[in-house]
């Protein structure tokens, strides 16, 4: 697929995949940097987990991160399927880098800073997704994309509401945390929209 995007839309190209719906997926290029953001999400969120797992010895916290870096890289493996490579964010190792370290460095706290980053990650996640859905919401030739989001918008609040349920009332350093967190990731949208 060619790396930059002349026409109105682009249709995604993903051999090898058994889900017939993913090939019918188009991008209209107004939705291309939005989805961008979500690759480098996606290729961050894996590395929060990885970064989790490097760093715990909790078995609990580990089977937690074990459980969502699958979903986590389910998510990765559908929308590199459909964004075009020329258009993937160039930040992506940056991406990646800070993703690990959002994942580790809670981890050396242990796990309620655990659960804390991933409250605050997933609930910029699902405003960013959800976002995107309403975009699409009116537009019926879209509705394989919007599905694609909603789906992983749908495992995005079920990560945030797990981790939410084994967190006790946020004390001020949690809810500072997490209020970093949220800047953080706005931040980094902003820049993977445009590079």
């Amino acid at each position: 697929m060619k790396s930059s995007v002349t026409s109105e839309q682009t249709t995604a190209a993903s051999p090898g995949l058994s889900d017939p719906e993913l090939q019918k997926i188009t991008i209209p290029y107004y939705m291309l940097s939005a989805l961008r953001s979500d690759h480098a999400g996606e290729a961050g969120a894996v590395e929060i987990y990885r970064g989790i797992l490097t760093v715990t010895r909790d078995d609990t916290v580990r089977a937690f991160a074990q459980e969502h870096l699958q979903t986590e890289r389910r998510h990765l493996a559908l929308i590199e399927s459909i964004v075009p490579l020329g258009e993937r964010s160039r930040l992506l190792a940056l991406c990646r880098w800070a993703g690990w370290i959002t994942g580790a460095l809670p981890a050396l706290f242990g796990a309620p800073a655990v659960y804390r980053t991933i409250e605050a990650v997933e609930s910029f996640v699902d405003a960013h997704y959800r976002q995107q859905v309403e975009v699409l919401e009116h537009k019926p030739d879209q509705s394989e994309l919007r599905g694609l989001l909603e789906s992983c918008r749908a495992d995005e609040i079920a990560h945030r509401d797990d981790a939410r349920s084994r967190l006790d009332k946020p004390r001020r350093i949690g809810r500072l945390w997490s209020w970093l967190i949220a800047r953080g990731s706005e931040a980094g949208v902003r820049l993977v929209m445009r590079f």
